[in-house]
């Protein structure tokens, strides 16, 4: 029974060993290249059973661990550059968050600005403006309109009245003439009487 061991271990060993001197190079090469998983793979590949455990060459572990945490120092460094990245973006997202504020403030301003005006002091609205200024004209050209009939109703009265005066001074110098016409009757009258009795 203790032969039947050691027969089997000598064979198990000169499996391993016989598998080791014909793939060292393979092994070398496939636990330098590939992912990870593939280099398990590998391990398990070239890996003997005794009894229930795996045999595995501890240069390989080796390799293998080294390959695990280069590969996880290359992860973290990854991670910590994507974390310093996600940072800066986040830094740029608040930034173009603050101008899109300030552009959406300006924008309301402009709006607000292009609606209201400042008139007199106050702040007023262009539509308000707007009603104010149109009642304003309504109530100039209807001013207009009323002083626009009382001139003319006043420049026919008038025109009237002039009318009226040079009649009255054309009767009144025809008075006069008629007067001044008498009275030198009257005097050429009283000299003709005056010489009469003498």
């Amino acid at each position: 029974m203790i032969k039947s061991v050691y027969l089997h271990l000598a064979l198990f060993l000169l499996g391993i060993s016989a598998a080791f001197a014909q793939d060292s190079t393979a092994t070398q090469n496939s636990l330098r290249s590939g992912t990870i998983t593939s280099q398990f793979d590998y391990i398990y590949r070239v890996s003997n059973n005794f009894q229930e455990y795996e045999v595995v060459k501890k240069s390989n572990l080796e390799q293998l661990k080294a390959n695990v945490l280069d590969s996880i120092r290359t992860m973290s460094k990854e991670v910590s550059d994507l974390k310093i990245h996600m940072s800066t973006l986040d830094d740029s997202v608040v930034i173009v968050k603050d101008l899109l504020a300030a552009e959406i403030e300006q924008k309301n301003q402009a709006i607000a600005d292009r609606d209201n005006f400042s008139f007199l002091g106050m702040g007023i609205q262009k539509t308000a403006y707007s009603s104010i200024m149109w009642v304003i004209v309504l109530i100039l050209a209807a001013a207009l309109s009323f002083f626009a009939m009382q001139y003319f109703r006043s420049s026919s009265k008038i025109s009237k009245a002039q009318k009226d005066l040079i009649d009255v001074q054309e009767e009144f110098d025809q008075h006069r003439k008629n007067t001044l016409e008498r009275e030198r009757k009257l005097k050429r009258e009283l000299i003709d009487a005056q010489m009469g009795k003498s």
